[in-house]
């Protein structure tokens, strides 16, 4: 079937004109002919995407249908809308394509081929297929994009809005995955991350049937050929430690962990850019002013086409999407074997959890299915003070499945791998946000290194009469006074009060577990109630 018929198949036959697999040269030059952002100093494409600068969280939905109806964890997150209410958005969807310039790239997720998914990426911006030929796995050959058959496809409508009192929608915005039909409908929003997080989705839906823990992850090797991978939200920290000058990258968000080890499901990274540092992390900034790279919300002077990356004026949340090959020291292949570390990353903005803890596999399992990090003022409207922020999976919303699916499979492997997990706090020592300073990322990285060596493992450990975590007393290049959070408080009831409160917040949200879990998983939480 040649590629027309093909967009003919869904409706798109009077697309046009359509730009097939274009290179980053090419998109570069439709995306500067039609004002769809503009081109720095140093090379990036600057774009901006409007009043969305993250995810409409609210606006996700999954089809409810026959084929997958009784396996999504339906509730809050992952959210039901009619087959009806689909149909009727994809004919809006095809109806606006209608002699519209569009733009295709064929691409595929996941470097392991047995669990390859082949994949189609429809949209009307240059910049958006820019984005999507830098975040997924590239096809090199014209024999490879002759024979791609996409088994799910995209179709990207950032300037279509729908109406949320016919179509059944949150709002005009729409983010549709269709489990049957391997179908995504996006409309409404320009933020590019809805792209690669719909694939993640469906990932997160397919790969634990085939008996493969798909991950919220970055993940590199070390000299000696050990795999780590690095469980976290947004803004923990997942991009920054992986991409580490003494370690090779594998990726920096999204993994599968098979029967044979580790491998990226992407061919990109989609770094936070806000304030960062070209000391601190110069791999990434180098990403920064490179020809190829596309920054989203990042500020740049008009004239003298200047970025700077501390000005949040458009976003908190200012992005760069590039290859992976941009990162000097990665992984050829994006494959390893199994990890022999699991770092689990939390920004706590209350400055009371260590900065660093070895968990057992029971405590491994609670922080797993916690999912916590904190929330700060600045990063969304109405945030005036830390807010715990609970996930489960550190990634419930792009989790189709129970999360129990993806912690029995996590538990299985930690245990026949015999991997060592740690807990690591990227957030906020003698104080809590406002008060306190957020750990130093070289002091982070040192107790990183210090894990993943296997120094720590050796160290000697004090329990942590709050959170019941294994305290390292000392590690190489760390003041040892950091490493017991009360000891950096000047007023130590404060600490304890509230320690106590996010002890209680870590009770209150496992209740949803409890009952699902063994006994030894349950204890496995603070030891203050």
């Amino acid at each position: 079937m040649s590629r027309a018929d093909q967009l003919a198949g869904l409706g798109l036959g009077g697309a046009g004109p359509v730009h097939w697999n274009l290179s980053p040269a090419a998109l570069f030059e439709h995306a500067i002919r039609r004002s769809e952002g503009i081109v720095s100093a140093d090379g990036p494409l600057v774009v901006q995407t409007g009043a969305f600068t993250g995810r409409a969280a609210k606006d996700k939905f999954i089809v409810e249908e026959p084929s997958s109806v009784d396996q999504i964890n339906w509730g809050e997150i992952n959210k039901p809308i009619s087959e009806a209410s689909f149909d009727a958005l994809l004919a809006k969807v095809v109806a606006y394509y209608q002699g519209r310039e569009t733009f295709v790239q064929d691409l595929r997720a996941g470097t392991d081929d047995r669990f390859r998914l082949p994949i189609r990426v429809v949209t009307e911006n240059a910049w958006h297929s820019l984005f999507a030929r830098n975040m997924f796995i590239r096809l090199e050959s014209e024999a490879e994009l002759a024979s791609h058959q996409p088994e799910y496809t995209i179709l990207h409508a950032p300037g279509l809005e729908a109406d949320p009192t016919t179509d059944g929608t949150h709002s005009g915005t729409f983010i549709l995955l269709h489990p049957g039909r391997k179908l995504v409908l996006i409309g409404g929003t320009h933020y590019a991350g809805e792209i690669k997080k719909s694939i993640f989705s469906a990932l997160n839906y397919l790969l634990p049937q085939q008996g493969v823990m798909p991950m919220h992850c970055s993940a590199n090797v070390g000299k000696g050929g050990e795999p780590a991978i690095f469980f976290g939200l947004s803004g923990t920290g997942k991009t920054t430690l992986s991409a580490d000058p003494e370690r090779e990258l594998i990726g920096d968000d999204e993994h599968g962990w098979s029967d044979s080890g580790v491998f990226n499901f992407e061919g990109g990274c989609y770094a936070k850019v806000i304030r960062l540092s070209r000391k601190a992390e110069p791999e990434i900034y180098a990403c920064t002013r490179r020809f190829g790279t596309v920054l989203e919300n990042v500020v740049i002077d008009p004239d003298r086409r200047t970025l700077d990356l501390d000005d949040a004026t458009f976003s908190e949340n200012t992005r760069a999407a590039y290859p992976i090959h941009f990162i000097p020291n990665i992984v050829p292949g994006g494959k390893a074997g199994h990890p022999k570390n699991i770092i689990m990353l939390t920004c706590d903005a209350f400055g009371v959890m260590p900065p660093i803890a070895r968990l057992s596999p029971a405590q491994a399992m609670y922080h797993f299915l916690s999912g916590y990090t904190a929330k700060v003022a600045g990063t969304e409207a109405g945030i005036k003070e830390p807010v715990a922020t609970f996930s489960a999976c550190f990634g419930a919303p792009f989790m189709p499945l129970h999360p129990g699916v993806y912690a029995k499979l996590l538990g299985e492997k930690i245990v026949r791998h015999e991997v060592d997990c740690w807990l690591v706090n990227t957030g906020w020592s003698g104080g809590g946000y406002g008060v306190g300073e957020r750990m130093s990322i070289g002091h982070t990285r040192a107790l990183v290194h210090g894990a993943l060596d296997g120094s720590l493992a050796e160290a000697a450990l004090v329990r942590d009469p709050v959170f019941g975590l294994s305290v390292p007393e000392k590690c190489p290049s760390v003041p040892a006074e950091i490493l017991v959070p009360r000891n950096t408080w000047k007023d130590g009831d404060a600490y304890d009060r509230q320690a106590t409160h996010l002890a209680q917040l870590f009770h209150q949200n496992f209740t949803q577990y409890a009952a699902g879990v063994d006994t030894e998983i349950r204890n496995a939480g603070p030891l203050v109630t």
